[in-house]
């Protein structure tokens, strides 16, 4: 069986309630078809000149590869961090099943 392309997206946020807010929206509106939320991790990056270190949360969203520029666009509107990680990897192999199920999921309403 064929599927269409599908990506997990990866992105981080300051904290755990925020992170789920934005992850149940996601899944909500089938932007996503599931959201795994993993933290806290530390984190470590150059912002204006500096060097930076927090504490965040990764999430992490499976999504149809089509629904991807729906996805970015409404995961950008919902984060709170001025230049928010969104960052998408291809999934180059998953069980028919799982395929099945993400693409059902990810279906627009």
């Amino acid at each position: 069986m064929t599927f269409p392309s599908y990506v997990a997206v990866v992105t981080s946020f300051a904290d755990r309630d925020t992170a789920e807010r934005v992850a149940e929206t996601l899944v909500a509106e089938r932007l996503a078809a599931c959201a795994q939320l993993l933290g806290p991790q530390h984190s470590i990056y150059r912002w204006k000149d500096a060097i930076e270190h927090a504490t965040e949360w990764r999430l992490e969203l499976k999504t149809a590869a089509a629904r991807l520029t729906a996805l970015e666009r409404r995961l950008l509107e919902l984060h709170p961090y001025e230049v928010p990680e969104c960052v998408a990897l291809p999934i180059v192999h998953g069980s028919d099943a799982y395929l099945r199920w993400l693409a059902e999921e990810t279906e627009s309403a």
